[in-house]
């Protein structure tokens, strides 16, 4: 079983928000598989298809690890089976990067799942957010919504990391992903 886990926040309010771009990136993957991410279970919305769960924790971007711990448990998965899709305020937006393991690189909801499991060997693809100079306010930024010009950009860039996302869960190695992808 493979665990494809997009990261956000579950309040309505942070709906269309930087920080949710991990959860963006599910609901285009679900739109395009005719699969409803909707079973509340391990402190998510999940859904399955193919061998593959499909998962966006409610637990606050902060408390990931929670939901992803809960999730590898339930469908006795390790985290060579785990893919993790989220924001990225160090890359531009509608870049995205492709990595297996690693530090956090500041991201709280990484921090939470690698500090839960004890491990960095899950694979990530990392999704740009930021629209130029890195803000004062880190906070205020990934919880703002994405300007009206961005959104074209976006939505390209959400296409693209979920080809990523289908091009790793076809099998094919993370380095062949990266020359690919990145």
């Amino acid at each position: 079983m493979k665990l494809v886990i997009g990261l956000g926040n579950p309040d309505g309010k942070y709906l269309n928000t930087r920080h949710n771009a991990g959860f963006m990136v599910i609901d285009e993957l679900s739109s395009r598989l005719n699969l409803k991410v909707s079973r509340k279970e391990c402190f998510s919305l999940l859904g399955e298809k193919a061998e593959t769960v499909y998962a966006k924790p409610q637990t606050y971007m902060n408390s990931s690890g929670d939901a992803v711990k809960c999730l590898l448990r339930r469908f006795d998965a390790t985290v060579k089976d785990l893919l993790v899709v989220y924001d990225d305020l160090d890359l531009p937006l509608g870049k995205i990067r492709i990595r297996h393991g690693g530090s956090s690189g500041g991201h709280k909801g990484i921090q939470s799942i690698i500090d839960c499991l004890a491990d960095t060997g899950f694979t990530r693809v990392r999704l740009g957010i930021s629209g130029g100079d890195k803000p004062k306010d880190v906070i205020k930024y990934v919880l703002s919504d994405f300007k009206k010009e961005e959104k074209e950009i976006l939505k390209e860039a959400l296409g693209k990391a979920a080809d990523a996302a289908q091009y790793l869960l076809a099998g094919n190695s993370v380095e062949a992903s990266m020359n690919k992808f990145n």
